[in-house]
């Protein structure tokens, strides 16, 4: 008979007790039970196992521990009782913060914050160049400060296709009275440069490419949402892309584009892009700026929204609040209320429609409800909705004046001192790239006044 061999065992996962902090003088997004299960989803999809948590409120973070004292000892006692591993904390932890926790805890206990997490989980799901470029740069600048346990422990964790995110790798000799502290420093730096080095080469490639794109005269619709809200699913559904789906936080991280056809026959290039969540870091803001400079320079937007979410309306601020930080808050916005499917009155979507500003429609991207519709609505803002605008234009760039007068409608224009003055209106898909060029001043001063 034959021996029968063995499944090879899956090593147990760490065992994670989260800290949640509400400040009064620092209001949140989401409520701090909530915003603690928000936490406890991420620490999940990093492979932690959350043991238990405890919260406290405070005026203001403690100078050297965050907390205060008191909860530092009961965390010490919880955390012996749950056989914790990591202690994880919802708010990001000044250097010295980590420094002083580590000491009072013990060395048996690492010590994240939600940022740190939030990063390993990038780490985990970035999968193209330019995604793992994106997460080691953030990495590296978030660890430069903070070179302890926990810095350790992300360089161990950090995945997601190679690179040099799993170690220092090729530290040479000290020099004297140098410490590693210092070697380690000055590595980091150089390959943060080599880093920013390289994602300029791809922003500058993404320029040439949206260039051309607009060339082509094909608009582009950005899929934008918090995370987990059903973006993937949506484009799958418009594109057969078969684009990974979880029901998990941040399943896809790199960009997808596919091209869709609208009613009317016109075709526009929708684009999945990475999921939002409150309290981004904001190294990861800097980092993907290449990627997010296509949601900046997108036509219009498809915000996907989980009505489902107890917290949807937050989540949809959480998203609100992003676009503007990425300067995209001016491009037109249909907000898409995902997941009807599975709401047990289909009817509570149409009540919640009134909650939210602009276009609105409530859809299902999984059993394909309100497709059709949304389509029709996407075709009539990219191709048959002009808003009124006025614009100022230099000369030198004349592609955008001939492009003005090609889709746009002139009512009044002006040649001055600085530029083409141009009244008219424009169809919606075009209003993102002549932003730059708005005039608001609705009198020429006596500098520009006409040629």
């Amino acid at each position: 008979m034959a021996k029968k061999v063995p499944e090879p065992t899956v090593p147990p996962r760490e065992r994670a007790f989260l800290v949640g902090v509400e400040l009064r003088n620092e209001p949140s997004l989401l409520p701090l039970e909530d915003s603690l299960e928000e936490l406890a989803l991420l620490a999940q999809t990093a492979g932690l196992e959350v043991v238990g948590q405890t919260t406290q409120k405070l005026d203001a973070p403690h100078p050297d521990t965050y907390i205060g004292s008191g909860k530092i000892e009961e965390i010490k006692i919880l955390v012996e009782e749950t056989l914790a591993q990591v202690v994880l904390f919802d708010n990001e932890l000044s250097p010295r913060h980590l420094r002083e926790l580590e000491e009072r805890l013990g060395p048996h206990v690492r010590i994240l914050d939600r940022t740190a997490l939030i990063l390993d989980i990038f780490a985990q799901h970035a999968h193209t160049r330019e995604g793992i470029l994106q997460v080691e740069l953030a990495q590296y600048e978030y660890r430069l400060p903070r070179l302890t346990r926990a810095w350790t422990h992300l360089a161990r964790q950090a995945g997601g296709g190679g690179g040099r995110t799993g170690s220092m790798g090729g530290v040479g000799l000290r020099g004297p009275g140098e410490t590693q502290l210092e070697v380690d420093r000055r590595e980091i730096r150089k390959r943060i440069a080599t880093l920013k080095a390289e994602l300029e080469k791809v922003r500058a490639h993404r320029m040439r490419y949206r260039a051309q794109r607009q060339r082509s005269q094909i608009p582009v619709v950005a899929l934008v949402g918090y995370t987990n809200a059903g973006k993937s699913t949506l484009l799958n559904r418009l594109a057969n892309a078969e684009v990974y789906v979880a029901d998990q936080l941040f399943a896809t991280l790199d960009p997808t584009t596919r091209r869709v056809e609208l009613p009317g026959g016109h075709l526009a290039l929708f684009t999945d892009t990475v999921g939002f969540i409150q309290k981004l870091p904001t190294q990861l803001v800097a980092a993907f700026r290449a990627t997010l400079e296509e949601i900046a320079e997108a036509d219009l937007l498809l915000h996907v929204v989980d009505i489902t979410h107890p917290n949807a309306f937050e989540q949809a601020q959480a998203v609100h609040a992003t676009l503007k930080e990425i300067q995209a808050d001016h491009i037109p916005v249909i907000t898409l209320l995902n997941k009807i499917d599975r709401l047990p009155d289909p009817k509570a979507a149409e009540e919640a429609i009134a909650y939210f500003s602009g276009s609105v429609l409530a859809i299902s991207a999984l059993k394909g409800m309100g497709i059709n519709e949304m389509l029709t609505l996407v075709n009539q803002e990219l191709f048959e909705t002009y808003q009124p605008v006025k614009v100022r234009i230099p000369y030198q760039e004349g592609n955008l004046i001939s492009l003005f007068h090609d889709q746009g409608q002139v009512k009044r224009i002006e040649h001055t001192r600085g530029g083409v003055l141009i009244d008219g209106n424009l169809p919606g898909r075009l209003l993102a790239r002549f932003q730059p060029f708005l005039y608001t001043d609705d009198k020429l001063s006596q500098k520009e006044e006409t040629t």
